[in-house]
This record gives C-alpha cells, structure tokens and sequence, in this order.
C-alpha cells in the first residue's frame, strides 16, 4: 500500500495569491484529504463598523476587498436604505448597476488570466490582463480610480455619468467586445487550456448544492441561481440579460462561465446607458435611521454577498455583518481536490475565485 504524508502549503505560498494555510493528505502525487485553515488577514472590519456612523461606513465597506470593491458599499448602503425608508433616485439605480458590472467584467478577466498563468500559457495570461486594461481605464476615466470607485453613496450615488463620459465608456466597450470573442476562442479551443483543467477540479450539481455554492462555482456545476434575478435589486428587473449555467463543474466550465457572464455584463452597461432617465442620482440630505435590523444581498462577482444591519437609532450601527461566496465555496475545495494531482491544486483553488480578505476581514 502506497504511504500517506501531509503536505503543508501556505500561509505564504508561491501558489496563494492571499495568506492561507492547507494540510493536503497525499498519496504519491494524489490528493486524498484536505483541511483548510484561514485566520491569517484578520484585520476586524465588522468590529471597526461599529465604531464609525453610516456614513463613514461605505468608505471602510469599500475597502473590504479590491476586485469586489463596488458590491460590498453597495450592499450596505441597501441594507441602510432599506432600514431608514430611503428610496434611490431611479438614475442613481441605474449608475449603481453600471459599476457593479464595470466591476465584475474587470474581476472576471483577472481570473481568467490568473487560469492561463497557472496552466503556463504566460503569453495569454499578458493578454488577457492587456484586455482587462480597457476596463481599468474605463474605471480611472469614469470614477477617477482604477480599483475603489468611491461611487456608492447612502441614498445614490456620489457622481453622474454626464454624455462625454458616457460616450467615453461607449468606447471602451465597442473596444472590449472583440477582445472577449477572441478570448473565449481561445479558452475553449486551445489544446493546452483544455488538458490541464477540462475535467480537473470536478464539482457534481448534487455536491454543489449539498455544499451551497455560490455565483460561477455553483453556475458552472448547473445551480442556475443569481440575485440578480432571483431577487432583483436596484435596475435589473428591467434589463435583459441570460444567468449563464453550465454542468460540467470543472476548471475548464468555470472560467468559460465567467467569459460568458463578462459578455452578458457588456451588454447590460450597454442597456443602462441608453434607458437611464434624466434626474438626481442621490437623494438630499439624510433621514434618520430608525431601531431595528435589516437585510439586503446583492450578486457580486464570485457570488451572493450578503449584509445585515442592526441599528439602536443612534447614528452608528449596533452591528453590521456581512456573508461573502468565497465562505460558501471553499468548504467544497474538499470535493473538488479530491483525487487529484499535487500540480492541479493552484489551478482548482483559483477556479473559485477565493478572497481571503472578504471572507476574514
């Protein structure tokens, strides 16, 4: 009988993007266990929050992540606005959904290019982070920053998309479609992307939904849920877009699910700008937040994020708490490893997209 010996991997590891630390059991080359061990990003964020007003909170929600910047203020300032009686002007709905998707086109290109870097294809994970560019861009010449967009405000949103600006995002998104026909070519037919990760990291629909996954990872193993329209927030139950699902639930399933998703997301940005009416994007002044709680999810990019809010009626919360995806997912890196090869764990780890610094905060 072949030996078991653990193979430690991380807190810092060439292989991990952020601090986390695995004891994989293997045999020989094969996975055969994992235990997984976070904690090491603590920087107590939810503590913080309840020693800053609402206000001072979308700043320090907005710094909750990088990549997924835009959903964390967002989603609090709903759970606010839902807990106060705030109604958001219908513009400033609008221009909340153009950066959320901004956002999650630029999040998923990462991905994807982080995916050919693993498998060894340098030459297309470059290209990949030259196509993200024009998001990048898009954000700087939009927002005025490159990562945290400082655009959700309680009650709207701190600025307008004025016809300049916008036929200047018209312009990168004209520029940015070919290049995403080209990628998702590229993903799906290169021989190199195929054998390294079309049947690696398999995670069955039964297990998806034993586990309760979330965003690409459970779309990508055939749970088509989005909250984007389960439970339709802000605008987008007026806008058309398809929630991308796929059975396969390997590697290879999810990274051509986020291309598809970073498709659908063009073409929603392309809606709003032509429906979004004329009008105030935030409403004036600030209505007292009341006692009590309230709960408000919205879809980010790796998945359903959610905030609770709980106020005393003073002008700082009593408690605000928030669930992100990468919680729900990386349990079932248990299923997804098991049985495969020491050499597929970097590619499997980031085929869920993990952030270690949502989810420890």
């Amino acid at each position: 009988m072949a030996e078991t010996y653990t193979l430690p991997v991380g807190p810092l590891h060439v292989a991990l993007e952020e601090p986390m630390y695995f004891d994989i059991k293997v045999e020989g080359e094969t996975v055969r266990g994992l235990d997984l061990t976070a904690g090491h990003v603590h920087r107590g964020m939810e503590a913080l929050a309840m020693h800053r007003n609402y206000f001072q909170n979308v700043t320090l929600t907005e710094r909750v992540c990088s990549l997924c910047s835009n959903s964390h203020p967002a989603t609090y300032c709903m759970a606010v606005e839902t807990l106060a009686g705030i109604t958001v002007p219908e513009r400033g709905q609008y221009l909340r959904v153009i950066a959320d998707e901004i956002k999650r086109v630029a999040s998923h290109l990462f991905n994807v290019g982080i995916m050919a870097h693993l498998v060894g294809f340098d030459s297309l994970f470059m290209h990949a982070m030259e196509v993200r560019e024009l998001m990048q861009d898009a954000k700087e010449g939009v927002y005025g920053n490159r990562m945290n967009l400082g655009q959700c405000t309680i009650g709207g949103t701190r600025t307008d998309i004025d016809k300049e600006t916008a036929r200047f995002l018209r312009g990168q998104i004209e520029a940015l479609k070919p290049q995403l026909h080209e990628l998702y070519g590229v993903f799906e037919k290169d021989p190199l992307i195929r054998t390294r990760t079309r049947g690696i990291g398999v995670l069955p629909e039964a297990e998806a939904r034993r586990y309760a996954v979330v965003g690409p990872v459970a779309r990508a193993s055939g749970v088509a849920y989005d909250v984007r329209r389960k439970a339709p927030y802000a605008t987008y139950e007026d806008l058309t877009f398809e929630v991308q699902s796929d059975t396969a639930g390997d590697v290879h399933s999810r990274a051509m699910l986020r291309l598809r998703e970073a498709v659908e997301s063009v073409s929603i940005i392309e809606q709003c700008l032509k429906q979004m009416p004329e009008g105030p994007v935030k409403i004036e002044g600030m209505a007292a937040v009341p006692a009590g709680e309230s709960v408000a999810r919205s879809e980010a990019p790796r998945g359903e994020l959610v905030y609770f809010l709980r106020s005393d009626g003073s002008d700082t919360p009593q408690r605000v708490k928030w669930r992100v995806p990468t919680y729900m997912n990386w349990e079932a890196l248990q299923v997804m490893m098991a049985g495969c090869q020491v050499a597929d764990i970097p590619l499997i780890v980031n085929s869920i997209d993990p952030c270690i610094s949502c989810t420890e905060r």
